[in-house]
């Protein structure tokens, strides 16, 4: 009963509370400008090729990203893609594909998907928006490996990689790294008032999300009360009822940061 208790009050602690945090601010620009730098002259083929093309917007088109996968050479998909699919924008995306958002925050994933340009890559990255006591809640990335770091603020991070494993917890400072081996379910945590941004890069160019928790309860409820050894019943309510309080992938947490950020 003890081990059974442990576990539904894990599961509970994912709930969010119903309190809103602010909307992240944007990442404020660096002092001075930059100076202007005069253009790399592009081979006149080059223009000439890219001019004779229709070239289509390559995010989320599924049909162009066929061709650019089935393309031979990595050089063929470069004449495919215009110079804009280079850059990826994770403040302002070209839409909402693989952004994640929730009570405190967003995560915005560029992946084959949404920047096809990185397809024969082997990479991957996305970039976290926490809201004061932000939280990414636990989670895996099947096909990738993630290194973590946070550019503004700092992390609170938990880690467990396998069945018998110890739980690795972390406080990680601005501009410092964390790894998360593939597969390993993990989090991330902002414990402070004010928002934290991190960068997570990966070793794979569809690297895949699952959150726990909210997977957990898509599965039956004869499934899900089977799983933890009996009926659940938390805060008087039933499988059903607990499973609409599952939150977003960004939620707001823990109770302790609430208060001291007065967001009770």
């Amino acid at each position: 009963m003890r081990f059974q208790a442990s576990i539904l009050a894990l599961l509970a602690s994912f709930a969010a509370a119903d309190v809103a945090a602010p909307t992240p601010a944007p990442v404020p620009s660096s002092q001075g400008s930059i100076p202007e730098t005069t253009p790399v002259p592009v081979p006149h083929k080059v223009g000439k090729r890219q001019e004779g093309l229709e070239q289509p917007e390559a995010y989320g088109d599924l049909e162009f990203i066929a061709r650019l996968i089935s393309a031979p050479l990595q050089a063929d998909r470069v004449f495919l893609l215009r110079d804009e699919d280079f850059i990826f924008d994770f403040q302002n995306p070209p839409g909402d594909l693989n952004v994640e958002t929730g009570d405190s925050g967003r995560i915005v994933v560029a992946n084959r998907k949404t920047m096809p340009a990185l397809i024969g890559t082997g990479s991957g990255m996305s970039v976290g928006f926490l809201g004061p006591c932000g939280f990414n809640t636990p989670h895996t990335h099947p096909r990738g490996t993630e290194l973590n770091i946070p550019v503004v603020g700092n992390l609170n991070t938990s880690l467990i990689l396998e069945d018998g494993s110890r739980v690795i917890n972390n406080y990680i400072k601005t501009l410092q790294m964390h790894v998360f081996p593939q597969g390993a379910i993990h989090l991330e945590f902002n414990p402070d008032c004010t928002n934290a941004i991190f960068v997570a890069g990966f070793n794979n160019e569809d690297f895949g999300t699952s959150h726990i928790a909210n997977n957990f309860f898509r599965l039956s409820d004869e499934v899900v009360a089977a799983a933890v050894d009996g009926n659940i019943v938390i805060d008087g309510r039933d499988i059903e009822q607990f499973r609409n309080r599952i939150p977003k992938s960004v939620a707001i947490g823990v109770e302790e940061c609430l208060r001291k950020c007065n967001l009770l």
